[in-house]
C-alpha cells in the first residue's frame, strides 16, 4: 500500500520531547515501512521520521486561518505528487477539504474530543469516502453524534522500551507522572500519599504562569521536600522506564475525561498497577482489581493503596501486550486500510 500520513504542524515527527501524537505517527511510519508499505508524511519541516518522502507544512499554526489555507494546499499537493492509496490524517480535518469529494479513502483520527460540527460536515461532503478513528471507545461514542463510521483504535506502547518488573520493594513509592495541572489530580495524589504514609515521586512539566502556574505555586510546591513528597522533574523514555518500574503504583487521579492517556499503558507495561478515576477512557485501559483501581474518592484511593499487594503485576504487562502493543495497533490500522481500499 501507498499510505500518506499527516501530523499536526506544530511539532516535528518524532518530537524532541513531549508530543504523544507525533510519537504515534513516527511509530506507524517505521512499522508500516518494515511491513513493505510505501509511506509518505506531511509534517513539520524539521521532522526526522524515515518516511520517504516528507512533505513539510507551509504553516506552523493549526489555529491560524492563513496557515490553515496554506496547509490545505500542502496536503492537496502531496496527494498529487505521492498518489497514495489512502490518506490517514492525525492533523486537522479542514486540511482534507479539497480531497473530501474524491473517492480516495481517507481516515481521520481523533486524539481528543472531536468537534461535532466539523466532523458532521466532513461526513456530508465526503460521501462515504471518510472514516473516523478515535483513540478510545469514549472518543468514538462522542464522535458518533456527528454521524459517520467510527472505529476505536487505541494508542500504543513499544513494549520493548519498558522493562517488566515482577516485584518491587515493600517500601516502593507511588509515582505521579503527567502534566502537573489540576485536571490530572497531582494535589489529590499528594493527599493520598500523605494519608497512607507512602512516598510520592512527582514527575512531569508544570507552568509558572496563569491558572496552572498558580496551581503549582499554591497546591503543589508547598508540599515538596516534606513527608516523602518529591518532585523529580521531567523524564525522558529511559528515566520514565526506571521511575515506573520501581513504583508500587502510578497514581494519577484525573478530574476530566481522559481521551486515552498513553502513560497509563506505559505504567502497565512495566507491571506497575494504576490508581486513577473511572472517567473517559480509563475503564477501557484499567480492569478493576486486575490492573489497578479506579476510585471516586480519597477514601477509596486509600483503600486501593492498601490493596496493591493483591495485584499480579504480570497481568498488567500482559494487558498491554494483548491490547496496547505497537504490533496489535499497527495490525488494526493495516486491516482498516485494506478494508477501505478494497471497498472504494
Amino acid at each position: 500500500m501507498r499510505i500518506l500520513l499527516t501530523a499536526d504542524p506544530e511539532l516535528p515527527v518524532p518530537p524532541l520531547l513531549y508530543g504523544g501524537i507525533e510519537r504515534i505517527v513516527d511509530l506507524l511510519v517505521t512499522k508500516f515501512q518494515a511491513r513493505g508499505h510505501s509511506i509518505g508524511l506531511v509534517a513539520h519541516s524539521e521532522s526526522t521520521s524515515p518516511a520517504t518522502p516528507i512533505f513539510p507544512w507551509q504553516g506552523k499554526r493549526s489555529q491560524n486561518k492563513l496557515d490553515t489555507a496554506r496547509n490545505t494546499m500542502t496536503l492537496w499537493s502531496a496527494v498529487q505528487q505521492f498518489q497514495p492509496d489512502i490518506v490517514h490524517s492525525f492533523s486537522r480535518i479542514f486540511y482534507l477539504l479539497p480531497l473530501l469529494g474524491s473517492r480516495l479513502p481517507k481516515v481521520m483520527s481523533y486524539q481528543r474530543d472531536p468537534s461535532l460540527r466539523t466532523a458532521g460536515w466532513g461526513v456530508k461532503l465526503a460521501n462515504g469516502s471518510l472514516t473516523f478513528t478515535g483513540c478510545s471507545d469514549y472518543i468514538c461514542r462522542v464522535g458518533r453524534n456527528a454521524g459517520g463510521t467510527w472505529h476505536p483504535i487505541y494508542n500504543c506502547v513499544e513494549t520493548d522500551k519498558y522493562t517488566f518488573q515482577p516485584t518491587v520493594a515493600d517500601d516502593a513509592p507511588l509515582v505521579f507522572l503527567s502534566r502537573i495541572e489540576r485536571i490530572k489530580g497531582a494535589h489529590t495524589a499528594i493527599a493520598i500519599a500523605q494519608k497512607t504514609g507512602r512516598r510520592l515521586l512527582i514527575a512531569g512539566n508544570y507552568s509558572t504562569t496563569g491558572e496552572a502556574g498558580q496551581y503549582w505555586q499554591e497546591e503543589i510546591l508547598p508540599h515538596l521536600g516534606k513527608n516523602g513528597i518529591e518532585y523529580v522533574g521531567t523524564v525522558n523514555d529511559t528515566q520514565k522506564n526506571k521511575l515506573l518500574g520501581q513504583a508500587a503504583a502510578m497514581i494519577v487521579p484525573i478530574e476530566w475525561n481522559e481521551p486515552f492517556g498513553i502513560v497509563f499503558a506505559e505504567s502497565l507495561a512495566c507491571g506497575t498497577p494504576v490508581i486513577s478515576c473511572p472517567t473517559g477512557s480509563l475503564p477501557e485501559i484499567v480492569r478493576q482489581r486486575i490492573d489497578g483501581y479506579l476510585v471516586t474518592s480519597i477514601e477509596e484511593a486509600i483503600s486501593a493503596v492498601e490493596k496493591l499487594p493483591k495485584i499480579d503485576r504480570l497481568n498488567c504487562r500482559q494487558r498491554v501486550e494483548q491490547h496496547f502493543s505497537a504490533e496489535v495497533i499497527v495490525d488494526r490500522y493495516e486491516k482498516l486500510y485494506q478494508k477501505l481500499i478494497n471497498h472504494q
